[in-house]
């Protein structure tokens, strides 16, 4: 890999990952859905990570002294993203200022039914992990009031703020409804971000060079 050209993103848009393809098994594999059984389209996936590594060794998180400790999460899903067994992919960022400080990129563990499903469950992961950071980080003396959540789903946003949506709501998990109940208690806000401003869309899907580099920016990831 010393001598391969360097890829100025990690995943390339136009590759879509199964698991069922012909192709000899390899001993690397993209991620852990797959490193029981690697393909050849695995193997290359790889390569590509590898290929960005090289390309980008100077980057790194910046965090600035200057940066206030005001805390607010991202959520956004890619609704059916997983071709094997349409399974989508929450991501979520939390950040204390402009600094990053954790996040995640997960498959769901159930099929959802729509986009708007997709983003309700994405958004209720982000509130457990922004109300698990709020009651760690008060232990430090640091308080927090509401804590704003940005999705960029009305509809989703509209399922959590309005209980009567029985249609839309009756077949999502119980356990996901928590985040109806902590925005009613008024822990966290949920407030609507444009799609090109959700920090978390980096982290379910690959995205074109542009919106990549301008949102890896956002994040704090600076050479």
């Amino acid at each position: 890999m010393g001598d391969s050209k360097p890829m100025t993103t990690p995943m390339s848009t136009n590759t879509a990952l199964d698991a069922d393809e012909d192709g000899e098994a390899f001993a690397v594999c993209l991620c852990a859905r797959y490193q029981a059984s690697p393909r050849t389209s695995h193997r290359q996936a790889v390569k590509l990570i590898f290929r960005y590594l090289k390309f980008t060794p100077e980057l790194g998180l910046w965090y600035s002294s200057g940066s206030s400790l005001s805390l607010r999460g991202f959520s956004d899903a890619d609704h059916a993203g997983c071709r094997i067994d349409r399974k989508s992919t929450s991501g979520t960022c939390q950040l204390l200022g402009t600094s990053l400080v954790s996040w995640s990129s997960r498959k769901q563990a159930s099929v959802s039914l729509s986009t708007t499903e997709a983003e309700y469950i994405a958004a209720a992961s982000c509130c457990s992990q922004l109300l698990w950071m709020k009651a760690t980080l008060s232990d430090f003396g640091l308080n927090f009031g509401k804590i704003p959540l940005l999705v960029d789903s009305t509809s989703a946003i509209s399922v959590a703020k309005n209980p009567v949506l029985h249609s839309k709501t009756k077949h999502i998990d119980v356990r996901f409804h928590f985040l109806r109940d902590h925005y009613e208690k008024g822990d966290i806000d949920l407030v609507h971000v444009a799609s090109e401003n959700q920090l978390a869309d980096i982290f379910t899907k690959p995205l074109e060079f542009g919106a990549f580099v301008r949102l890896r920016g956002e994040l704090g990831v600076t050479g």
